[in-house]
């Protein structure tokens, strides 16, 4: 199944990859968003209105309008270059937060926070697939140049950034709304992402050409016209669910027991599992296919998944949650390589964003249902959400797992154009 990691590159010759930390630091930043906005307008609306259900439809109006918009910010950075797209992104992002938890505060009514939310999700800056659009230009093949092994090792380097992210945002989100004030989880948000991002977009030595000022002519073909990635986009729908349903679930669970200042640590529990498996996992040469890796890891974060409303104790719910992170990072991981192999160069930062806009739109609809489920039965069935999420979504990928079988004679496409990596395709 797997080599020592010997026989690849590592982390830290990828670290030394001339330019790679002037995008790094600043695009861990500048993604925060998606890691600190869901959590944040939930526990504002929740302190301002007393309801999780209303919580969770704000924030869940937010997901859907930034996977509905995340697409087509990927597609226009291919098409115009990242600091075009971002720059006007990340002010608009920042005033939109800023007039969400205005009217919040002012307690507004629900429909002014609805419209509100739309143009706070449709504005989070889509840093998590800049970055990696960065490191397939900086890596990938070349007129005369050859992909660097270090290709792959970026791959999982990235899905293990985007686990930080998820320990580190949610967390610092919930301390700042619990413990300064229940807006101060927004406003860091929002200052994070101008911060982040204007200083993101200003690395304009290693952003990709963009596809208008390419040299070579390539037609353009839109990521989700290729069948895998539709199958990919709905496997991440479910994984939405699963940060959705932990996070309004876990908030709930600890207010119930009377003890609101666990759940930072319960989630921040079940995101450590989510980073520990992907290093685990970039630390490994695979022999197996990504596809039998996304059906295995799927597979085992559906069964661990299945056990969560039973649980009503802090001990045994953050040892389960963090069985349930552990299982998150290798489905991620297989995902994304898939995509790599699936869609033309021409289209690969807007193929990152489908998958990301799918997580968006899985965690919007998970935190609205479990919200109204925790109002009205209470904080474990708002369980339920993450093993329906994950069983309806393992239910498709196994039924359509055939389209998943990257068509290039039996080799894979890793991260970047033209370059390619032996796989065993079962």
């Amino acid at each position: 199944m797997a080599s020592t990691v010997s026989d690849r590159p590592g982390y830290g010759q990828l670290l030394r990859t001339p330019g790679a930390w002037t995008f790094l630091l600043p695009g861990f930043a500048a993604r925060q968003p998606f890691a600190m906005l869901t959590i944040g307008i939930v526990l504002l609306v929740q302190h301002t209105t007393g309801s999780y259900g209303s919580a969770g439809a704000v924030a869940a109006v937010s997901g859907v309008s930034m996977a509905l918009f995340a697409p087509q910010s990927g597609r226009l950075a291919d098409r115009f270059g990242q600091r075009a797209v971002l720059l006007p992104g990340v002010l608009a992002h920042a005033a939109s937060v800023g007039a969400l938890t205005a009217l919040a505060l002012a307690d507004a009514p629900l429909w002014a926070l609805f419209l509100a939310a739309v143009p706070t999700g449709a504005s989070v800056p889509q840093v998590g697939p800049m970055v990696r659009a960065r490191w397939a230009a900086r890596l990938g093949a070349a007129p005369g140049r050859p992909a660097s092994p270090l290709l792959v090792t970026a791959t999982a380097f990235e899905s293990v950034t985007d686990e930080f992210t998820f320990v580190v945002g949610p967390v610092l989100a919930t301390a700042l709304c619990t413990g300064v004030h229940p807006a101060a989880g927004l406003i860091a948000e929002a200052a994070l992402t101008l911060l982040g991002g204007a200083l993101f977009a200003a690395q304009r030595s290693t952003q990709p050409v963009p596809r208008v000022a390419a040299t070579a002519a390539e037609p353009h073909r839109s990521a989700l016209s290729v069948p895998g990635v539709r199958v990919l986009a709905v496997t991440f729908l479910g994984i939405g669910s699963v940060f959705g349903g932990m996070q309004v679930s876990l908030t709930a669970f600890s207010e119930e027991i009377g003890r609101p200042g666990v759940n930072g640590l319960l989630y921040g529990i079940f995101a450590a599992g989510n980073m520990l498996a992907g290093i685990a996992c970039g630390a490994v040469a695979w022999k197996s296919s990504p596809r039998r890796r996304l059906i295995i890891g799927y597979l085992t974060l559906t069964l661990t998944a299945s056990g969560l409303w039973a649980v009503h104790s802090v001990p045994l719910l953050a040892g389960l949650g963090l069985l349930v992170g552990l299982c998150i990072a290798p489905a991620l991981i297989s995902g994304y390589t898939l995509v790599d192999a699936l869609v033309p160069a021409s289209a690969r930062t807007e193929a990152f964003t489908w998958l990301t806009g799918a997580v968006a739109l899985g965690q919007a609809a998970a935190v609205t249902a479990a919200g109204q489920l925790a109002d009205a039965h209470g904080a474990s069935t708002g369980f339920v959400v993450p093993l329906a999420g994950t069983a309806l979504a393992l239910a498709t990928l196994l039924t359509l797992r055939s389209r998943l079988t990257p068509t290039h004679g039996g080799r894979t496409v890793a991260r970047g154009i033209g370059h390619r990596e032996p796989v065993t395709v079962d």
